[in-house]
């Protein structure tokens, strides 16, 4: 199976949002955003950037929660998981929460963003790190690096 055909499923906690995603994503990465600690307890959030028709979402219907203008984070109307967040500056893509999917441990980020922000002990494989969010014109070079890629 070769990796444009490959399918991956996943879902929240509780498993009542299900998804699948097909292929493999154009990027990894880590955010270490405070918003992204507050919404994961954790150090920062770990995100697969897929093409929006590469995701199908079943099960019950994500609702919005975190926040709600130019991102929109999709949580489980149950158990409440942040699933996949869609950010119409970013074009047409979806970033889903790597640890949503199954073999998550082999979703290791490739960049990691907001590191002005990160916690002092935080540290990832990332290939590249910015202070902030990468501009969107450094997107399509990043992208092509991380398909020549072996992350």
């Amino acid at each position: 199976m070769s990796q444009e055909d490959r399918i991956i499923e996943g879902g929240c906690r509780c498993e009542q949002v299900r998804l699948k995603v097909k292929g493999r994503p154009v990027m990894t990465f880590a955010c270490h955003c405070t918003g992204c600690q507050k919404m994961t307890a954790s150090a920062f959030s770990l995100s697969s950037l897929y093409p929006e028709q590469s995701l199908e979402v079943f099960g019950l219907e994500p609702v919005i929660g975190g926040l709600h203008g130019e991102l929109r984070h999709f949580c489980c109307p149950y158990c409440m998981s942040w699933i996949f967040t869609r950010f119409d500056g970013l074009g047409p893509f979806v970033n889903v929460r790597a640890t949503m999917l199954g073999g998550s441990r082999d979703f290791r980020p490739f960049i990691e963003t907001c590191t002005s922000e990160k916690l002092p002990w935080a540290q990832t494989p990332a290939r590249h790190s910015y202070p902030h969010f990468p501009p969107m014109e450094a997107f399509p070079a990043l992208m092509a690096e991380f398909a020549a890629s072996d992350f």
